[in-house]
């Protein structure tokens, strides 16, 4: 195919991150006022009071972050059980117009955790496995209340942090309540009509049957899931495809709309953290941290898909193996980046098909905990953790006590800093070990050598840092994938939840200090650049062995590789 010059898809991505940025900002002050004003919209409390009334929550009483952490794993717990229980019984249950079955118990646990924990890691055909009925009570439900859960406990972090001499974080009834009727409903409806203006489809009709019934075209909910599956970085699909189907993603207008919809609320997170802590500069270098890493990330894959496939000697233009053509490269290369720096997971193209070098690019942004911009909520409390972790060093290179926000980091904030950025890591490393030293990981692998090592390692890598992508290249339809992966999915999301709440608790009963000569300023661009490396040496120490034995020894075995 004939490409255009690099230098205009460099041009339109710079106009996306203008936009981005400007939209992000507005939408982190309504989210300041939402959460931190003592008078959040009236028409929010409007809708907020019989839901209130409704669980028997008083609005007015907060918990410590014990409570905190209680409601939420006892609200996750629910949802999941419904889920899985929906997704059992769904043959017997009306909307089932293809009369799919009911899912296998092990299949059905791990898809209800997978959404539960904002993973929407898929191991069936959504067209030919879900009914209508799972699809929009089950998985569409899932999509707007794990995302909610999220932006609560960044929420409640915040609050710790900017707090003093208390035990209190908030109410998560309330703060999971209004990321629902505040921020994902208004905005998923929004993004449902324009999805359906531009052909993404919307009906509760039966499959349509074509060519005398050799060919099926499912039908279904699919503008009303696909919204908020980017809106709320869930991931996951309608259709096996995901969002390379016409029917989720028909035009290359539909693809920017939803790479911005997956990345609106994650940068908007910063703008919302600066004005919280009265210090808009705080908010300004974690977000110039993010897009640096984001950008940075994304300069790699494109070059590496635009140099091509060395096996391919002698083709014209740029190889499109896995890819889309109404998407092109550009399109290609911002989603494929843009679902593995949040916790999204939805893809428009087959990561299994990028180069060698294109493929660490994505699988190098998950590990290193989908910090820029993160999962709504996830990614901002994971930077959190290493901005506690960067100024701990930085305190310890100085020979002073490390502060942040003007509050003193004890032993105690430190090790459940390490916890929450740690975890994932170690559940990828002891998983990917245990799956490739018995018959039940390895027999899945389709391709062996370092390409299936990387598979093996992606699958592990998304699983527990709640991504949901997939190299594609693995059976993970399996007994072993489908219950291991659960255990990765639910460790993955909720130790390091816990972690961050109980760090959140012990910053909000801390005194403030004031400012001295010897404090570090962590609003600065040396500062920045500080918490850039700190990323991304953790990640290059965790994990370059893997990255060595997997990509980088693919890309050289192949010609020109070396």
């Amino acid at each position: 195919m004939t490409y255009p010059e690099p230098l205009l898809d460099a041009a339109g991505v710079i106009v996306f991150v203008l936009l981005l940025t400007g939209a992000a900002s507005l939408l982190g002050r309504y989210l300041t006022r939402l959460y931190f004003d003592d008078t959040p919209p009236a028409v929010i409390r409007t809708l907020e009071a019989p839901v209130y009334r409704l669980l028997g929550v008083d609005s007015g009483t907060e918990e410590t972050w014990r409570g905190y952490a209680r409601d939420l794993l006892l609200f996750s717990g629910i949802g999941a059980a419904f889920l899985f229980v929906l997704l059992l019984t769904q043959s017997v249950l009306p909307l089932n117009p293809a009369g799919v079955q009911g899912f296998t118990p092990d299949l059905a646990l791990s898809t209800a955790v997978s959404f539960v924990t904002n993973t929407n890691w898929q191991a069936y055909s959504g067209e030919v496995a879900a009914s209508y009925l799972s699809q929009m009570a089950g998985i569409t439900v899932q999509n707007f209340l794990s995302a909610a859960t999220g932006l609560a406990v960044t929420v409640a972090l915040i609050r710790g942090l900017v707090r003093r001499e208390t035990d209190r974080i908030g109410c998560f009834w309330v703060d999971l309540t209004r990321a629902v009727l505040g921020v994902l409903l208004p905005l998923a409806f929004v993004a449902a009509l324009l999805l359906v203006s531009q052909g993404v489809i919307q009906n509760l009709d039966p499959y349509v049957q074509t060519d005398g019934g050799l060919q099926t075209i499912a039908m279904g909910p699919v503008a009303s899931q696909e919204a908020i599956k980017e809106l709320g970085t869930n991931g996951g699909g309608f259709f096996n495809a995901n969002s390379a189907h016409p029917f989720e993603n028909p035009t290359p207008f539909t693809n920017l709309v939803e790479v911005f919809l997956l990345l609106l609320i994650p940068a908007a997170i910063p703008f919302m953290f600066g004005e919280a802590v009265g210090d808009r500069r705080q908010g300004y270098v974690l977000y110039a941290v993010m897009l640096a890493l984001f950008l940075g990330a994304f300069m790699v894959l494109y070059t590496a898909e635009l140099a091509g496939n060395p096996l391919f000697v002698g083709t014209a233009g740029v190889p499109m193996e896995g890819k889309e053509v109404r998407f092109g490269l550009a399109g290609t290369a911002l989603f494929a980046t843009a679902t593995t720096a949040t916790s999204c997971g939805a893809v428009n193209a087959m990561h299994d098909s990028l180069t060698p070098l294109g493929g660490l690019v994505p699988l190098a942004l998950i590990l290193l905990g989908e910090v820029a911009f993160g999962g709504i909520g996830s990614g901002f409390y994971t930077l959190i953790a290493f901005v506690i972790i960067a100024v701990f060093i930085a305190g310890l290179m100085i020979g002073r006590t490390p502060e942040y926000l003007g509050k003193k980091i004890g032993a105690f904030e430190m090790q459940m800093a390490v916890v929450a950025v740690l975890t994932s890591g170690v559940l990828v490393l002891v998983l990917s070990g245990i799956a490739l030293a018995v018959p039940a990981g390895t027999d899945s692998i389709l391709n062996p050598g370092p390409h299936g090592l990387t598979e093996i390692v992606y699958a592990f890598a998304s699983m527990a840092n709640n991504n949901g992508s997939a190299f594609a290249g693995l059976n993970a339809a399996t007994l072993f994938y489908t219950l291991v992966g659960s255990l990765a999915m639910t460790v993955g999301r909720f130790v390091p939840i816990v972690a961050i709440l109980a760090l959140a608790g012990a910053a909000a009963a801390r005194k403030t200090v004031p400012p001295s000569f010897g404090t570090l300023p962590t609003h600065t661009l040396p500062f920045a650049v500080w918490l850039v490396l700190v990323i991304l040496i953790v990640g290059a120490l965790t994990f370059f062995p893997i990255f060595a034995m997997g990509p980088i020894a693919e890309h050289l075995q192949m010609p020109g590789g070396i």
